[in-house]
C-alpha cells in the first residue's frame, strides 16, 4: 500500500509540474493571441480610430474594402511577390543537391549561404536599397561594365516587384537549402545502392528515392513561405516607403499598417486583416488537403 501511495503521489506531482509547463504557453496564447484576435474581429465592425470610442457600424468596413481599388492592388502585389517561392525552392534544392555530394568546403558554403538568414532584415533591406539605386547602386555599376544602362529599380513599375523578389529569394535561400540538405543526407545510402544494382538511372533514383524523401520538407517550406509571404512588410516599408511607383510594391500588410497607424482607421484595418487571415487559412488548408490526398497515391 505504501508503494502504491508513493507512486500515486509521484504521479500527482508529475501532473502538477506538467500542468505548470502547459499553463505558461496557454496563458501567453490567450493574452497575446486569442484575446487580440477576438478584439480585432469586433473592431472590424466599428469605426474605431485606435483611441476613441468604438462605434458599431456593421459591415460598412467590408463594403468599403471591396470598393477600395488599393485593397485589391496590394493583395495582387502580395501574391505576385510569392512568385519567388517556387524559384527559391528550386535554387535551394539544387544547391543542397550539390553540397550533398561531399565537395570540399561544404561547411564554408553552408555558412556563406546562411549568413543572410540570420542577418537583420532591416539592415539587409537597406543594403539592397543602396544596391538598387539608379545613380550609384552596385547592380547598375556592374551592368555599366557590360555597357548596359540599368534602370532605377525601385522607382520603376516594371522592375520594382522583380527587384524585391530577387532580394527575398536571396534572403531565404540558406534556410531552405539547409533543410533540403539535411533531408537529402538522411536518405539511407542502401536505397541508392539497391537502385544501382537494379540498373536505375539518375533520374529514376531522383524520382523514386530522393524526391519522396524530401517531400515533407517541400510541403513545410511551401506552407511557411506562403504564410510568411502574405505578411511581407519590412522590406517594402524600407525599400519603397511610399509603396513604390503607383503602389507597384505595396503589399496588403503594408497597406493595413498605413490605414491603422497613418490614417488612424483601426476598424477598417482590422477588417482587412480579418480578410487576409481568412485567405491565408484557406490557402493553408488547401495545401494540407492536397498533401494528404497525394500521400495516399502511389507513384
Amino acid at each position: 500500500m505504501e508503494i502504491k501511495n508513493r507512486k500515486g503521489n509521484l504521479h500527482s506531482k508529475e501532473y502538477k509540474v506538467a500542468f505548470l509547463f502547459v499553463l505558461a504557453p496557454t496563458i501567453g496564447f490567450v493574452l497575446f493571441s486569442l484575446i487580440p484576435l477576438i478584439y480585432s474581429v469586433y473592431a472590424s465592425f466599428t469605426d474605431w480610430n485606435g483611441l476613441g470610442r468604438m462605434n458599431f457600424i456593421g459591415i460598412d468596413n467590408f463594403v468599403q474594402m471591396f470598393n477600395d481599388p488599393y485593397f485589391f492592388q496590394t493583395l495582387y502585389n502580395t501574391f505576385y511577390l510569392m512568385i519567388g517561392i517556387p524559384i527559391g525552392l528550386l535554387l535551394s534544392f539544387a544547391l543542397a543537391s550539390a553540397l550533398s555530394r561531399g565537395i570540399k568546403g561544404t561547411s564554408i558554403f553552408r555558412t556563406i549561404y546562411y549568413i543572410p538568414v540570420i542577418s537583420s532584415l532591416a539592415a539587409v533591406s537597406i543594403l539592397w536599397q543602396w544596391a538598387y539605386n539608379g545613380d550609384f547602386g552596385l547592380i547598375n555599376q556592374v551592368l555599366n561594365i557590360f555597357g548596359i544602362e540599368g534602370p532605377n529599380w525601385l522607382q520603376n513599375t516594371a522592375t520594382v516587384k522583380p527587384a524585391i523578389i530577387i532580394m527575398t529569394i536571396w534572403k531565404g535561400l540558406g534556410y531552405s537549402m539547409l533543410l533540403y540538405l539535411a533531408a537529402i543526407q538522411s536518405v539511407p545510402k542502401t536505397f541508392y545502392e539497391a537502385a544501382e544494382l537494379d540498373g536505375a538511372s539518375s533520374f529514376h533514383k531522383f524520382r523514386f528515392i530522393t524526391w519522396p524523401m524530401v517531400k515533407p520538407v517541400t510541403f513545410f517550406l511551401v506552407v511557411t513561405n506562403i504564410i510568411g509571404g502574405s505578411q511581407i512588410f519590412t522590406e517594402i516599408n524600407i525599400m519603397t516607403p511610399t509603396g513604390g511607383p503607383r503602389y507597384g510594391s505595396a503589399t496588403i500588410v503594408w497597406y493595413i499598417w498605413q490605414k491603422a497607424f497613418k490614417n488612424w482607421q483601426m476598424g477598417y484595418a482590422s477588417s482587412m486583416a480579418l480578410v487576409l487571415a481568412f485567405i491565408v487559412f484557406v490557402v493553408t488548408a488547401l495545401q494540407f488537403y492536397i498533401n494528404n490526398k497525394k500521400s495516399y497515391q502511389i507513384d
